[in-house]
């Protein structure tokens, strides 16, 4: 089947596209969602589970803390906190650690590990993917279900200062606000000023239940030079002054009102030991979680070895904390130290409230959800629940009623621990057919477009592409039922949905019918250039179409550069790789250059001089009386993109000289500006050119 170049990369890129879209549909899995409450109106909270007894408790209990404070610190990890570093630039946190009225945690985030997804899932409950990393970039209003919106629907009156993400997700929810820029990584100092000088006023006054600080400057050194820095200490103990002022403003605000407030330390995601955070260790999502309220029993905390938890936890527990709704996409079990202290009847209203909101997400998500084990501790714990509310109302106050209460709270946080694991890991499930399928596509018209290079180089306008011969064959029809066969044994076993199993079997058909055609015109085609020893050889009838050493650079360092942006090791030093690229593929221009001047076909020496350029059409006739080839061919030496045999010789040299040219400016651009979070802090031409030295 002959193609017109043209026509024939259209038709690869139109595959190409499905292949890619196909592929990123099952990369970015559907996220969980619960569709049973409206935009403005939320649904009643579910009233205490009774057997043989009416409740009369069917309403939302009422908050736990007058106000909330959340102080987040961004690139703040665990062993900043709990770690040596903790106990020499932190001391009053230790303190408040070791031995204050607090619960510490060291709470995981999911990955992607920036920001923006970061402040989703604390304050949502659920787990963002990877297309929010897209999105942190220009950090659209969330309309999702949160604690932010729910605090603003019950009249909370909320004031924040710190990165402007939070102004952008939550538009006009804030009374007050003082946004600040996440992008000038230099400044470490004025970006936590401008967050901290509103501190004095703010907790001084009483117009407000909800303060939100996140502070930048931690991360920023990060960024600059990484955790090892001189600079990480003095930022610590500057934000360990900071709790400390809004720690002890609160216990004095708590002895005039006689009423609990909280103050949540906590980070949104770690910092490796380069100072970034693309979630590739533990040191880069593993944050520190501390609650601190009156309301908590004084007991000495162990610092070494706080408990783990998940970060989408705290969206659970900040809306109990807040009388509100726990948010309805949340997969977070509420943090029970929290609700520790409470009385029994409490603690189980609690349990039960964020064990319902559980079980219809996953009623909702998962069709086998009955045969979940979450699920079914979940209706045990309810039924256990129900026979304590009725001894409870009888006024039973036997040791039963204490037996049964403590199996019910253990029934209920086995259940929340259960149905959390299992709708996290519903929201981490990958389309792995959709992604397979569409990898498929995209790499046969990759292979067949390597295949069709030789003829690409060529002068042709027109390709020969062995499509129709091998869709007639024996291996096309026994391709497609194999992938059919898959197909179906595939989409009729699978516990989860999968979006190619949900396309119409016409269409899943057709899909079929290409990938088994590209697979058979890729095989016929390796068979006739294997047959005839084409693969890398020079063809006569188009002696430029072979494969050079310098293609086969360009072919491998494409694919290897690739590749490693696949690693995550590589997210902000993939540059990197691109600078030992181009050095390598201008040296082998370079060595190309100077083969082509000094030597010939037969690798001979000859002369380098725009005087040689006559020689192809004064060639003598062979002595047999045939022509030479260089005769049949005069333009061969013009047309080829390697000959310097027409160029004058200043043009020569100016060809020779092209590659280090090249190098130089790679050198100096390279120069100008440093990138990359290992380098920046390094001194460059930009910096010296713009320094008031310079002037």
């Amino acid at each position: 089947m002959r193609l017109g170049s043209g026509t024939f990369a259209a038709c690869c890129v139109v595959i190409e596209v499905l292949g890619v879209a196909l592929f990123l549909r099952g990369f970015f899995p559907a996220a969980v969602r619960s569709s049973s409450r409206t935009e403005h109106q939320a649904e009643p909270p579910a009233p205490e589970p009774s057997t043989g007894a009416s409740s009369n408790w069917t309403k939302l209990p009422p908050p736990l803390f007058s106000k909330v404070v959340i102080m987040l610190i961004d690139a703040l990890r665990d062993d900043f906190v709990f770690g040596s570093k903790g106990v020499k630039f932190m001391p009053y946190t230790t303190y408040l650690v070791e031995k204050g009225a607090s619960h510490s945690f060291v709470a995981e985030a999911k990955p992607p590990t920036v920001t923006m997804p970061r402040v989703k899932a604390l304050m949502t409950g659920s787990l963002p993917g990877f297309i929010d990393v897209v999105r942190n970039l220009n950090s659209p209003a969330l309309l999702e279900d949160n604690v932010i919106t729910q605090a603003k629907a019950a009249g909370k009156r909320m004031i924040f200062y710190g990165d402007e993400t939070w102004v952008k997700l939550f538009p006009q929810h804030f009374v007050e606000y003082d946004g600040t820029t996440s992008f000038f990584v230099s400044d470490y100092t004025e970006v936590d000023d401008n967050v901290t000088r509103h501190l004095d006023k703010v907790l001084k006054r009483e117009d407000w239940d909800v303060l939100i600080l996140h502070y930048l400057g931690l991360d920023h050194i990060g960024h600059i030079s990484g955790p090892s820095s001189p600079l990480i200490g003095h930022k610590l103990s500057e934000m360990d002054n900071v709790l400390m002022k809004i720690h002890t403003s609160l216990l004095s605000e708590e002895r005039e009102n006689l009423s609990p407030n909280l103050l949540v330390l906590c980070g949104d995601h770690g910092m490796s030991e380069t100072g970034s955070h693309g979630a590739s260790s533990m040191e880069e999502v593993n944050t520190p979680l501390i609650l601190i309220s009156s309301a908590f029993e004084r007991k000495p905390g162990d610092i070494r070895h706080p408990k783990h938890v998940q970060q989408t936890d705290l969206a659970a527990t900040l809306a109990i904390g807040l009388g509100l709704p726990i948010p309805e996409n949340s997969v977070g079990s509420l943090l029970f130290p929290s609700i520790e202290g409470r009385p029994v009847r409490e603690q189980l209203r609690f349990l039960h409230l964020n064990a319902v909101q559980l079980s219809k997400l996953l009623q909702e998500n998962v069709p086998s959800y009955k045969k979940e084990p979450g699920f079914e501790q979940f209706k045990m714990a309810e039924r256990l629940h129900g026979n304590w509310i009725r001894l409870y109302l009888e006024e039973n106050t036997s040791e039963v009623l204490f037996n049964l209460g403590t199996k019910v709270r253990r029934q209920y946080l086995d259940a929340l621990r259960t149905l959390s694991l299992s709708l996290s890991r519903q929201v981490a499930q990958y389309d792995i057919y959709s992604m397979l399928v569409g990898t498929i596509m995209v790499l046969e018209v990759l292979t067949l477009l390597l295949l069709s290079i030789p003829q690409a180089l060529s002068s042709k306008a027109e390709l020969e592409i062995p499509l129709w011969s091998p869709v007639f064959s024996l291996l096309f029809y026994l391709m497609f039922l194999v992938l059919s066969a898959l197909h179906v044994i595939v989409c009729t076993s699978a516990e989860s949905s999968c979006y190619f199993c949900g396309l119409s079997w016409l269409t899943a058909g057709g899909v079929m019918v290409l990938i088994s055609a590209l697979l058979c015109a890729v095989v016929s085609a390796l068979a006739k250039m294997f047959a005839s020893g084409k693969l890398l050889s020079k063809n006569p009838a188009h002696p430029n179409s072979r494969w050079s050493e310098l293609d086969v650079v360009i072919l491998l360092g494409t694919m290897g550069h690739v590749l490693s942006l696949g690693a995550s090791s590589f997210i902000e030093e993939e540059h990197q790789t691109w600078y030992f690229l181009v050095n390598t593929l201008c040296l082998a221009l370079c060595h190309e250059i100077y083969r082509n001047c000094f030597l010939g076909d037969d690798c001979e020496p000859r002369r380098c001089s725009h005087r040689e350029r006559g020689f192809v059409n004064t060639a003598p006739a062979l002595q047999d009386g045939s022509i030479g080839h260089d005769e049949l061919e005069p333009h061969r030496a013009s047309k080829s993109p390697t000959s310097l045999n027409t160029l004058r010789g200043w043009e020569k040299w100016m060809a020779m000289a092209s590659p280090w040219v090249i190098l130089t400016c790679c050198r100096l651009l390279r120069s100008l500006n440093q990138t990359g979070v290992q380098w920046a802090h390094r001194p460059d031409l930009g910096h010296w050119l713009t320094s008031c030295y310079n002037e």
